[in-house]
């Protein structure tokens, strides 16, 4: 007869997945990741550096949940492209401390100067008036469905 339950929900489950992707893809391209030449992993890991502060590459591959090795090569690139700079630990003279540069903090500005500009013009180009409570409260439930924690069985913890 109709769809079952599990099919709309698995229907759902992807039509919002391939929303959520394209919309991350033209958010990249309309503020001009793309366009920096530099890899999003390492915009990541510049991104982090600025809200963290002077941190540590091993603080970086954890929050990163990437390699050690993964996290030197970043950071190598983004020293020889002028984005970082490393300094000795004050309190720990065996350690290093990564810290973004004028130019990284500058480039991650842009970025998201751009992305803002973009999505607001999206926004009132796409969205009626009398939707935007409608988005307002879309938006409400992604960030629900983001902070999720779930069991392996699917339950909610």
């Amino acid at each position: 007869m109709g769809e079952s339950r599990s099919q709309s929900e698995a229907s759902d489950a992807v039509r919002l997945a391939m929303a959520v992707s394209r919309l991350r893809s033209r958010i990249r391209t309309e503020s001009g990741v793309r366009s920096t030449g530099i890899p999003i992993s390492q915009l990541a890991v510049l991104g982090r550096i600025i809200a963290e502060g002077p941190t540590t590459a091993a603080a970086l591959a954890a929050g990163e949940h990437v390699t050690q090795q993964a996290i030197a090569q970043s950071l190598a690139t983004l020293r020889e492209r002028g984005l970082v700079e490393k300094q000795a630990d004050p309190s720990d003279g065996r350690k290093s401390l990564v810290t973004a540069t004028a130019a990284g903090r500058e480039l991650m500005e842009g970025i998201a100067a751009s992305r803002e500009e973009w999505l607001t013009q999206a926004i009132d180009a796409a969205v009626r008036p009398e939707e935007r409570p409608l988005l307002a409260e879309a938006i409400g439930l992604l960030e629900r469905i983001a902070d999720v924690k779930l069991h392996r069985g699917g339950e909610i913890r």
